[in-house]
């Protein structure tokens, strides 16, 4: 299988500062890894408190398979594989503001290298489009408050303003709490992960969030399945967060397309061609090579 420790660095760009907060402070960034990965955290199982009791051998088979599923050997040699992206010239044209604000600790968490049921998980990035229903004002203020409960804790990694404005929450080594009950269906299969005995499986070990705020005409009316869409200056910061990663195209999805609790439809009226556009005009690719020639080269670039 996969070996997740090969995959250098993260999926994402962090602020280190507030620029536009304190006056002469340096932002930095910490970037989206061009080596195409998911940093997890090195424990060898997940904490006391998600580990599953142990079940009759024939029940624990089961919801072992559906519950938690990675790569599989089969499809390892194809995930192997990894297309590499450069950033064009328009890409350093855009240039849009940013910058960082804190969360409560308990509306995330550490990425895990194992499920509930101690097996290794291994998959791929993700990158999770969502939208907030309310202001980004709103959105912050909830991912601030503690939740004591794992069905209210929730959070996204990076919000992204009407105006443009990137507000970076999680660094990409946290895992964010932001779709519950959720399976990515891939050419690799179906991958979801385990994390909690008492919670069902998602893809939140190895998803990236990003939510969209929503467009003040439909503030609060989260049950509509349409509204005015989003500004020119989003899908260009999106395009612009995401050109500096390797993640391809076919591991950008939405919380809608992964949901399977049936009650998300997020983000609404997104118009996938119009992002998809702007993302290519931003980065362009370079080749492929392996997994270990990917980890070698980024070794002698540092």
């Amino acid at each position: 299988m996969l070996n997740v420790s090969l995959y250098s660095k993260i999926l994402m760009v962090i602020v280190a500062a507030i620029a536009s907060v304190i006056v002469g402070l340096k932002i930095q960034d910490d970037r989206l890894d061009r080596n195409y990965s998911v940093r997890v955290p090195k424990t060898t199982r997940p904490s006391p408190q998600v580990e599953q009791k142990a079940e009759s051998s024939s029940t624990s088979e089961t919801k072992k398979s559906v519950e938690s599923s990675s790569v599989s050997e089969a499809n390892a040699s194809s995930a192997n594989v990894i297309t590499t992206y450069k950033t064009t010239d328009a890409f350093k044209q855009y240039k849009p503001r940013y910058f960082m604000t804190t969360i409560h600790p308990s509306n995330y968490g550490d990425r895990y290298s194992t499920d509930v049921y101690g097996n290794s998980v291994n998959n791929l990035p993700l990158v999770v489009l969502h939208e907030t229903t309310n202001s980004i004002a709103s959105a912050i203020n909830t991912f601030k408050t503690p939740h004591s409960s794992d069905n209210n804790q929730v959070s996204y990694h990076t919000l992204i303003a009407l105006d443009g404005t990137i507000i970076y929450l999680l660094t990409s080594d946290k895992r964010a709490f932001g779709a519950g009950n959720s399976v990515f269906e891939s050419s690799l299969g179906k991958e979801t992960v385990k994390t909690n005995a008492n919670l069902p499986p998602s893809v939140n070990n190895f998803a990236y969030h990003i939510s969209l705020e929503t467009p003040p005409d439909s503030w609060g009316k989260s049950r509509q399945n349409y509204h005015s869409g989003y500004t020119d200056n989003q899908y260009k910061s999106l395009a612009w967060l995401l050109a500096q990663s390797n993640i391809p195209d076919e591991r950008i999805t939405t919380h809608k397309n992964v949901d399977r609790s049936g009650h998300r439809f997020d983000p609404r009226s997104f118009d996938f061609n119009k992002f998809l556009q702007i993302l290519h005009t931003y980065r362009q690719p370079i080749d492929k090579m392996s997994e270990r020639e990917t980890s070698i080269t980024e070794i002698l670039r540092g």
